[in-house]
Order: C-alpha cells, then sequence, then structure tokens
C-alpha cells in the first residue's frame, strides 16, 4: 500500500483542466497533466482496505492498490508494467472511462474515493514520455489465421492479445480510417486521436494487419473470411442509434448525433468536407437531446461551433448530489455529475420528454415542443406521465438526437446467420463463441452499449476463448 496515513492526510483533489476560454478556442485536448508532488499525494490516499473492492468495480481487474503504491513510491516503470498487465489501453481508459473502479473504492464509504482514473492516466502519459511502450512482438508463430471484425477498443484489445500470442490477425474496419467511436465519436478535445495513433503503430509493428473501408457483411463477404480464416471475432459495437419517431422527425435540422460528431471530426482529420455538407452550429439554437455522455459530447462541439444557445434534455429528473438511499456503496453512485462541456456552459433540462418538432414552413425545425413529466418507479419499473398543462415550445434550429444505441448492425449478422438475444445482441455461450462454430464475438456487439472498460475487457477475454479454440489451452489471461 501507499502512505499508511495519506488517505488521512489528503483530501480528493480535481482533475486539472485547461482554462475554460482558453479551451474553448480550439479543439486540443481539456484535461492538463497533474503537478507531479500533487498526484504523489492523490497515490498516497489508496489506503490498506484489506479487500479492494476496486477490484471488483472494474472489469478489467485492474491491479489499483499496486500501481498507487509505486506512484507513491516514485516506482513508475514498476508502475505501468501492472498497468499493462490488465490493460491493453490504459490511455484509453484513463482519459474516456467513467471509472467504476472509483465507485467501488472503500474510502468512498464515508469520504471522497482515490483519484484512481487520474493515477492511471499519469502512469501512461509517462510511460510514452519514457519510451518505455514498445512494441512486443510474439516469440513464434502458430500459423494460425485469425479475422477481427471491428477495430474499436473491443477489436483492438483482442486483435492485440491474439497476434502477441503467435496467430496471424487480420483487423476488418468498415470506415477509412481505424478506430470505430474512437476516431470518428469521441471529440478531439476529449482525446485527441494521436493517442490512438500511437497505439495502432505499436500493433503494426506487432504484425497486425489493417483493413480498411472494409464493410464486412456489405462489400466484404463474412461467410468467405469464415472460410479463409480459423476463427472470425465479431466485435462491430453496437451501432444502430436509437431514433425518436415523432411527428416533425424528417424535417432539416434534426441529427443523429454521430452525423454530426463524424463530420466534426473528419474535418480535423483534413477531409474536405464543403459547407452544404457539414453540420454547423454557429449562431444556432441547438437542442441535445439525451443527456448521456454522447450528449455532453455533443455540447463540447456545439460550444465550439459558438452556437447562440443550447440545451440538453434528460427524460429523467435531476440526480441528487449525493448516494440515495437506495443505491448504497459499492454500486455504482448515481449522483450529479458535470463534465467539463457542461463547465463551457448550456443549459440542462431534466424530467422533460419531446412530443414533437415544429416546422418553421420551409420544411426545417424551428422549434421542440415539450412537456414536463413525473417519472415514478414500482416494482423495478418506471412510469413516465405527463404533467398536465407543462407543454411548451423550445427555440430550437438544430435538433441532435443523443439516446443511445439500439444493437449492432443487421447485414454482418445476418449473413453469418449467428443467434441473436431477445434484446437483439449476438448470442454467445462462455467460451465467447456464437452459434456458428469458429465465430466470436466481444464488446457492445453481444453486451449492448456499454463502457470503454468493458469493451476492452472483453476483447480479451475473448481472445482467451479463441487462443483456447485454436490452441487447446490458452495462456492468455481473461478478466471476464
Amino acid at each position: 500500500m501507499a502512505k499508511v496515513t495519506g488517505f488521512i492526510e489528503y483530501g480528493r483533489g480535481k482533475q486539472p483542466y485547461r482554462p475554460v476560454a482558453e479551451r474553448l478556442q480550439d479543439w486540443g485536448q481539456v484535461i492538463a497533466p497533474w503537478e507531479p508532488t500533487a498526484l504523489t499525494k492523490q497515490a498516497a490516499r489508496c489506503m490498506d482496505c484489506g479487500i479492494p473492492f476496486c477490484h471488483q468495480g472494474c472489469p478489467l481487474g485492474n491491479l489499483i492498490p499496486d500501481w498507487n503504491d509505486l506512484v507513491y513510491r516514485d516506482r513508475w516503470r514498476e508502475a505501468i508494467d501492472r498497468l499493462h498487465a490488465t490493460n491493453n489501453f490504459p490511455e484509453f481508459t484513463g482519459t474516456l472511462c467513467p471509472a467504476p473502479c472509483e465507485g467501488s473504492c472503500v474510502l468512498g464509504i464515508n469520504d471522497n474515493p482515490v483519484t484512481i482514473k487520474a493515477v492511471e492516466l499519469a502512469i501512461i502519459d509517462r510511460a510514452f514520455e519514457s519510451g518505455w511502450v514498445t512494441p512486443r512482438c510474439p516469440r513464434q508463430e502458430t500459423g494460425k489465421r485469425i479475422a477481427v471484425i471491428g477495430s474499436g477498443p473491443a477489436g483492438l484489445a483482442a486483435a492485440q492479445q491474439l497476434r502477441r500470442a503467435g496467430h496471424k490477425v487480420v483487423v476488418f474496419e468498415r470506415d477509412d480510417r481505424l478506430g470505430g467511436l474512437l476516431r470518428y465519436g469521441i471529440p478531439e478535445f476529449k482525446m485527441e486521436k494521436r493517442v490512438l495513433d500511437r497505439r495502432l503503430d505499436q500493433m503494426r509493428v506487432e504484425g497486425v494487419e489493417f483493413r480498411t473501408s472494409s464493410n464486412v457483411g456489405v462489400n466484404v463477404d463474412a461467410i468467405q473470411l469464415t472460410a479463409e480464416f480459423d476463427a472470425v471475432l465479431l466485435a462491430g459495437g453496437a451501432t444502430a442509434p436509437r431514433d425518436l419517431p415523432l411527428p416533425g422527425r424528417d424535417l432539416q435540422g434534426v441529427y443523429f448525433a454521430m452525423e454530426y460528431l463524424t463530420l466534426q471530426n473528419r474535418r480535423l482529420e483534413g477531409d474536405q468536407i464543403p459547407d452544404s455538407q457539414f453540420i454547423s452550429a454557429k449562431d444556432k439554437h441547438v437542442v441535445i437531446i439525451g443527456g448521456g455522455d454522447t450528449g455532453a459530447d455533443c455540447l463540447g462541439t456545439v460550444h465550439r461551433h459558438a452556437a447562440r444557445e443550447v440545451a440538453q434534455l434528460e427524460i429523467m429528473p435531476r440526480p441528487p448530489e449525493l448516494r440515495a438511499a437506495d443505491n448504497p456503496w459499492p454500486e455504482w453512485p448515481r449522483i450529479y455529475r458535470t463534465s467539463s462541456a457542461h463547465e463551457e456552459g448550456g443549459a440542462r433540462v431534466y424530467a422533460v420528454s419531446t412530443k414533437r418538432f415544429v416546422d418553421d414552413g420551409h420544411g426545417r425545425v424551428k422549434a421542440l415542443e415539450v412537456v414536463d413529466v413525473e417519472v415514478t418507479s414500482k416494482d423495478g419499473r418506471l412510469t413516465i406521465t405527463e404533467v398536465p398543462n407543462s407543454v411548451r415550445a423550445i427555440p430550437c434550429d438544430l435538433a441532435l438526437l443523443a439516446m443511445g444505441f439500439v444493437g449492432p448492425d443487421r447485414p454482418l449478422i445476418e449473413q453469418l446467420g449467428v443467434k441473436i438475444t431477445e434484446r437483439g445482441n449476438v448470442w454467445r455461450d462462455k467460451n465467447w463463441m456464437t452459434s456458428v462454430a469458429g465465430v466470436f464475438t466481444a464488446g457492445d456487439m453481444q453486451r449492448g452499449q456499454s463502457l470503454i472498460v468493458w469493451a476492452i475487457a472483453e476483447g480479451r477475454s475473448a481472445a482467451r476463448g479463441v487462443d483456447q479454440f485454436l490452441m487447446g489451452s490458452s495462456d492468455l489471461p481473461a478478466p471476464l
């Protein structure tokens, strides 16, 4: 453990961010580095808790007390080895994960939890700066060939693990660039794409082959892949967005969040997108429907487009500041949170439901008609009731639908004929194999929309399942 009395002597620090006025002028990452002494104190807060529930909170099973102690003792090289033992991409989780480990921190029972995520990110940043992150090529080749479909966090984690086991791995990505939502869904200010590119460069040196613009099930035959490869891993994510089929949905100015975010990310990648095809929020009244992370990503992007006004709508009531009685530790705390995008401005409107998109008379949206709602729960079932006489209009030139995703796209799974669950996800057995022999799955494609840390954990676990299927046994670790 770190300092015995650290959790008594030091309070939880706040992640440093670049000043709002500065960061709104560019697309650079908003997170600022910790001052080393301050970070050491944060690591020192990790207490001798006996049973580290942070392990239970983290799907990857990260060895959190170990590397907190090593950071406190200034043994950073050993810390990155401990971190990489369970996580292929700590720079992704250290930036994008909501940190369920912190929700399970024992210190959080009666105090603020340890800043686990901040220490994790500092370790991997220090490792890259120091040249400690180097390719790990396999010691011997197995002669087996594996196709990984999807280059998001689940696909990349599985591909790296399988390559390090000595298999020939080819990753198929439907977009023109690699990374899935990491590339086109996550805004640059949240994670700069150089962070993704340096990992992809490492994997290329390790021997992973990438094929872009390869939409398996559309322009690449899925059945042919099963014939050419010894195993196939489906890791295409849950990419079908949840729609809002209300009157006026087809008006100009109403878009899915990913349509909006993708175009902005493409411009930053250097694509020449004509203004007539680009979705801009400049000088517009913007309404974001959905109060989650994707909605916050839209919010930060809208601010940088210099919108006139922006509101983010959420159908659920405003969460409490502290844990409610029915939300005890070590459950994930369902509390009010403020992201960097919320700090930059905009209104957050809770307990409201959209009724229709209002036409300006020329086929464009000019307002949203909304109504206040009351949400009640009985026997685990939610009931949403409109509040009488609360219907009103909100000015809106641009409406962004950020209500999550409902499952994987169909062409691939229909072509393969894999079994689907009642929720519309790809079914798998305990070894991560689908109903089709030799075809495996991991990540949001089989789990449904979830966290990046779950995607990486499932990619690692599925890699072990594939390796065991091909070789009869496996030395690859499996967190799940």
